[in-house]
């Protein structure tokens, strides 16, 4: 689904990311892991769009991707839930799930009855200000929203940050069951160790902004991985 080879980003004259490859497949889940400010959080918004690369190729699908914008990159089935939530506090869960709608030819403009089954929450909550809700509530509305969008690459940035245990659970189920839906790749960035090990299926730790570690879980020892990330 994604293949991205040499990519590197500069923020004004510093340069953040040196030449990265990453490759996501279907049904699987490809963990971006490393310590705070090593650039993973960069990689997410290269890959979105929210930042230009500055160099690198990057095919999605097997379409080789020029400077694309997060607009048009979210037209083509790339859906990136960022660190933080970013959800739309005065708007009703409701309206916030609707502004997934904005990369979406008309006729598919409607939340698939799926997102309920997946956060049965949110049907409860539709009229209820995103603001309102708990932290762990806004991390389901915020993927919920990224999903409306009926992504084929996921990208998800942290989501177990600030979140209670039993969502942090429920978020990791859900990952699981997209993954074995097969139907989308799905990158995670992520700091929670065990959580990232027990569901990752590929693994890539950066150090200063350049791959420092990549492997298969199962051949991947839990003890050097674990390592790799630690300071």
């Amino acid at each position: 689904m994604l293949k991205i080879e040499g990519l590197t980003l500069h923020y004004g004259g510093s340069q953040i990311l040196h030449g990265v490859d990453i490759t996501a497949a279907r049904g699987k889940v490809t963990c971006v892991m490393g310590t705070n400010g090593v650039g993973k959080t960069s990689l997410l918004k290269a890959i979105s769009g929210t930042h230009p690369r500055s160099g690198g190729t990057y095919r999605l699908d097997g379409e080789e991707i020029g400077r694309a914008s997060a607009f048009a990159l979210a037209r083509k089935g790339v859906a990136y839930v960022p660190q933080g939530r970013e959800i739309f506090p005065f708007m009703t869960v409701q309206e916030n799930l609707e502004t997934g709608f904005a990369c979406l030819p008309r006729d598919r403009r409607r939340i698939p009855p799926e997102i309920f089954d997946l956060f049965p929450i949110l049907r409860d909550f539709l009229n209820r200000r995103g603001g309102d809700l708990s932290g762990g509530q806004q991390q389901q509305l915020a993927i919920a929203r990224a999903l409306v969008t009926r992504p084929k690459l996921l990208l998800l940035d942290e989501p177990t940050e600030g979140i209670q245990p039993n969502i942090i659970k429920q978020i990791g189920d859900v990952i699981r069951q997209l993954r074995d839906g097969g139907d989308m790749a799905i990158v995670l960035v992520e700091q929670f160790f065990d959580f990232a090990f027990s569901i990752g299926d590929d693994f890539i730790v950066l150090e200063r902004g350049a791959p420092k570690l990549k492997g298969r879980a199962g051949e991947l020892q839990r003890e050097t991985l674990l390592q790799a990330v630690s300071v």
